[in-house]
């Protein structure tokens, strides 16, 4: 049985910009029939790695693989490889004259077996039918038009950049179902967000970048963990010292990022009885105490900030 190729394969990637390194020997997988989505802070080359797959940065070294093609790919290859690739830039990308219509129609017409435009616009909660160009039409209405433009060429590999930005609850509903839908038709998707509640309900595969680099990824029951735990914060750096003698030996106490502080472990009433009883013995407001996983931002954040 052959080895499943990957739809995105970069190795050591680096792309610098006026002198300055934008992204700093990133690698990064991504599956067939899977949303990998690359989160981190603004300045962590999440969106010049998107440029740079789709061909508009070139890279300093490193490589990157689309649908198994290395790129550059010769003349013929790429015009083969652009049918198979939806584009969804985190700004421009759109005639501001046109109608939404006609602009997604005018993206249709590229490719041989498009999506119906229309049918799609109404998917991402945009009347086909309206006469307002694009210029009048609000942010949030713009990224749903972009979506379809990104989609409608039925691509096997769509790249999307800050997809949701700007959208209400009902359009980000509206997005979140259509990528599942085309996730469970086989399409791979790419996205930059950040916003985790996008991560949470559509991401099979997370990356998190800091500085241009990689410094996580996993599935998100990977990334965040299965076990409750105990968490406070007070001031930075503390003697936990006590603390742990009063834990049973099988819980971990941490402090990431500085100040916030978390018990692992095998959790029971007595260790939330330990913590709670430190914390007023130290000053710590016990309205700081929670109990349960850590969230996604939580993590992600930790980790860009020890990174």
């Amino acid at each position: 049985m052959l080895a499943c190729v990957p739809a995105l394969e970069i190795h050591d990637l680096v792309v610098r910009r006026s002198g300055r390194t934008i992204v700093a020997g990133l690698d990064l997988t991504a599956q067939p029939g899977q949303v990998t989505a690359l989160v981190g802070p603004n300045g962590a080359g999440k969106t010049t790695t998107v440029e740079t797959c789709v061909g508009l940065r070139r890279p300093f070294t490193g490589s990157i693989e689309l649908l198994g093609a290395r790129v550059p790919v010769p003349r013929k290859a790429r015009l083969r490889l652009q049918e198979d690739i939806g584009i969804m830039l985190q700004d421009g990308g759109l005639y501001s004259t046109a109608r939404p219509l006609e602009m997604v129609r005018h993206i249709a017409a590229m490719h041989a077996n498009p999506d119906d435009p229309a049918t799609l616009l109404d998917a991402l909660g945009i009347d086909p039918t309206t006469r307002t160009t694009l210029r009048r039409m609000s942010g949030g209405e713009q990224r749903r038009v972009s979506a379809a433009a990104a989609l409608v060429g039925r691509p096997r590999l769509a790249f999307l950049d800050e997809p949701t930005t700007g959208l209400d609850a009902a359009g980000r509903r509206s997005f979140h179902d259509l990528v599942r839908q085309r996730v469970a038709d086989g399409v791979t998707f790419v996205l930059t967000t950040h916003l985790m509640d996008d991560v949470e309900r559509l991401a099979d595969h997370v990356v998190v970048m800091a500085a241009g680099r990689n410094v996580a990824q996993g599935s998100i029951t990977e990334l965040v963990g299965s076990d409750d735990s105990v968490s406070f914060r007070g001031p930075m750096h503390m003697n936990l010292d006590e603390l742990r003698t009063a834990l049973p030996a099988e819980c971990t106490l941490t402090e990431a990022p500085p100040g916030h502080y978390r018990v692992t472990g095998s959790l029971d009433p007595m260790v939330l009885a330990a913590v709670a009883a430190w914390c007023g013995q130290h000053g710590v407001p016990t309205g700081s105490i929670s109990v349960g996983r850590r969230s996604l931002d939580e993590i992600v954040m930790a980790l860009v900030d020890n990174a």
